[in-house]
């Protein structure tokens, strides 16, 4: 099944007309696709993406993350930068909890996916994620 992003944003030109050149970079488009909470890493460490629900929830589940988001990044009512809070990962005053509600309202707002990684390449759980936008400034 193909990802409805990867085919909206992940062109062979780098560019889809009509979107205003919106566009992932190559390495999120060359990375594993997920779009379901059965599907896993190819091996461990290798890149995943997404912007399904299910898979970034059951993803924090399994790490206890909370939603959340960056303290001042607010903007017109909005919520400012997306981010997860990790227990026992020390005290980050700046993070402030939202709901799951608020958390994916906004992702889908921003058209975000969410690269990360299940596992380490050493086989370890990995907390590695980035969000990545096909409107964010191009290279």
């Amino acid at each position: 099944m193909t990802d409805p992003f990867k085919e909206k944003y992940c062109s062979d030109e780098g560019t889809n007309p009509g979107h205003n050149n919106a566009h992932f970079p190559r390495s999120v488009c060359q990375a594993q696709w997920v779009s379901s909470p059965s599907e896993h890493e190819a091996h461990p460490g290798r890149s995943l993406v997404t912007h399904n629900h299910e898979v970034i929830l059951d993803w924090a589940t399994q790490r206890h993350a909370m939603p959340a988001t960056i303290r001042g990044t607010e903007h017109d009512g909005h919520l400012g930068v997306l981010r997860f809070d990790f227990p026992n990962w020390g005290s980050n005053e700046r993070l402030e909890h939202v709901t799951w509600e608020q958390w994916f309202d906004t992702l889908d707002e921003r058209q975000l996916v969410m690269l990360y990684q299940e596992h380490m390449r050493n086989g370890h759980l990995s907390n590695f994620f980035h969000f990545n936008s096909p409107y964010r400034e191009q290279d």
